[in-house]
């Protein structure tokens, strides 16, 4: 199916991950494989945004078992934050997080949607903030916050979710948010994408069509932190 998408909308096209999220749609599916499925998703769509987000630069100089001299590699920009968005965010983590070669910091964004308008609602926001000098501007920058977050949120249904989050790290201080999910609906990715364009890059393993009533994906693979969380019809 071809999807009318925006430029900073990537849409991977990987037969092993399309495989992979044809078996995560399956009710059939349990906890443990719910899991399991989350994190090789998030690893192979990671794959692709961390390649296209992030480069290297020379790094200091070490030593083989061999003992020759070379140089090394380190990741720019070297200021990288992980925010996964509770709950179902934290499915997708460990697989980021193993991805990167050196550990970053995980700040944690708790948003749900209110059942009846369907709008997001923070509940939680661990994000640091520098408290600035006396006599500093006030628009001086968040010495705080990272230059590139990586935004985890594994479903985009109506896309307020995802907004807000970006809404709140632009407003932290980043630089740049690269959004990686692993399902979305048409018009939920198009708002995320719109949010701030020129700050935004989406890298999303599958698009649907439609949403239901309930504001949920259709087909889509239903509500990912029940799944994994085992918190069904709670």
């Amino acid at each position: 199916m071809t999807h009318s998408l925006p430029p900073n909308v990537h849409l991977s096209t990987h037969p092993c991950l399309q495989a992979k999220l044809s078996q995560l749609r399956a009710s059939t599916a349990n906890a443990r494989e719910t899991k399991a499925l989350v994190h090789e998703i998030s690893l192979i769509i990671g794959c692709e945004a961390t390649a296209a987000g992030l480069s290297t630069k020379k790094g200091p100089t070490a030593k083989t078992p061999l003992g020759y001299e070379y140089t090394t590699q380190v990741l720019s920009p070297s200021s990288i934050s992980l925010i996964p968005i509770l709950r179902s965010g934290l499915g997708m983590l460990d697989a980021i997080q193993t991805l990167l070669p050196n550990p970053v910091p995980v700040h944690h964004l708790g948003l749900f949607r209110e059942p009846v308008t369907l709008q997001p609602v923070e509940y939680y926001n661990n994000l640091p903030y520098h408290v600035p000098d006396h006599g500093t501007p006030s628009n001086s920058p968040n010495t705080s916050a990272s230059e590139i977050a990586f935004l985890l949120d594994p479903v985009i249904a109506t896309g307020g979710t995802c907004s807000a989050a970006i809404q709140t790290l632009r407003e932290w201080g980043v630089k740049k948010v690269i959004v990686v999910a692993v399902l979305g609906a048409v018009s939920g990715v198009v708002k995320a994408a719109s949010e701030w364009e020129e700050g935004v890059e989406i890298w999303i393993a599958g698009i649907d069509e439609n949403l239901n009533d309930r504001g949920m994906i259709a087909p889509g693979l239903g509500d990912v932190g029940d799944r994994l969380f085992l918190t069904i019809g709670k």
